[in-house]
């Protein structure tokens, strides 16, 4: 008789950050839907970063200084990765990796993981993974 042996899933934690724009976005009500399409995913939320700029930092998605603070928010907290409340270009995703040295994530992402998380027959599976390497190719 074959043996059976159970597993256990290993939850990834994440550090949720946003940009506020100061335009009237509720920031801290996105932050809290974010974690919710995070704990969906199967991840934890182990902290959240809220940066106040004007604009995007087109190369980072937040400054030097709030990257300095994720670095430390991460070692504290030993977080496995990031997600950003905002969709980040592939310039920004590269950068962050590269600056953090973790799994960078936005909401896009978080939420199509969610949706292939559910596919439910053959055919929905393949059509998403087409549709998802159409479209993020250039983040692979």
């Amino acid at each position: 008789m074959a043996k059976t042996y159970e597993t256990e899933q290993v939850q990834e934690k994440f550090l949720l950050a946003a940009v506020d724009l100061e335009d009237g976005t509720d920031v801290s009500y996105s932050l809290d839907e974010l974690a919710e399409l995070t704990e969906t995913a199967g991840g934890i939320v182990v902290g959240r970063l809220i940066q106040k700029r004007e604009s995007v930092h087109p190369g980072t998605y937040v400054g030097k200084g709030k990257i300095e603070e994720l670095r430390e928010l991460i070692m504290q907290t030993d977080a496995d990765g990031i997600v950003c409340d905002d969709e980040l270009t592939p310039a920004q995703l590269t950068n962050l990796q590269e600056e953090l040295q973790v799994k960078v994530l936005d909401r896009t992402v978080m939420i199509l993981d969610i949706f292939a998380a559910h596919a439910r027959t053959h055919n929905w599976d393949f059509y998403f993974q087409c549709f998802f390497q159409s479209c993020f190719t250039h983040f692979l």
